[in-house]
């Protein structure tokens, strides 16, 4: 399956931000709010967005809960599966830096990994696990 012009643009990453907790439990909900502004800014100030980016674009959502409830704001990046505690907005700035941009995750701050297989991640494993379905 090839890419057309009005196919939707490759995604690099997507990056899910447990933001503004209903329970408060893993963080502070003003503190995720300010993660989740520093986020939406460096997307912006970074271009990740840009369809016409060369690497894909760069998702973001803010979600809920992770369901780790401790050590928030937590980041998780897909599809490297890592998951990152304490996510200030200075630290936004430096793991999307240092992770998304260059490629070199930061250890110091990783609460766990769970990466997609890559076999997954393959365009025949997404065309034979959608074969038969969606009929339009």
């Amino acid at each position: 399956m090839t890419r057309s012009a009005t196919a939707q643009p490759l995604i690099s990453h997507h990056l899910l931000l447990c933001a503004t907790p209903t329970k408060g439990k893993c963080c502070d909900p003003v503190d995720g709010s300010a993660s989740w502004d520093a986020l939406k800014r460096l997307v912006r100030e970074l271009d990740l967005e840009n369809p016409a980016r060369a690497q894909g674009i760069v998702l973001r959502s803010k979600v809920d809960c992770l369901r780790v409830c401790e050590q928030g704001p937590v980041l998780l990046i897909w599809p490297d599966g890592i998951w990152y505690g304490g996510v200030s907005p200075e630290r936004m700035d430096i793991i999307l830096r240092e992770h998304v941009l260059e490629g070199r995750p930061c250890q110091q701050w990783i609460l766990k990994q769970t990466p997609l297989q890559p076999s997954l991640l393959g365009n025949e494993a997404v065309e034979a696990s959608t074969q038969g379905r969606c009929s339009s």
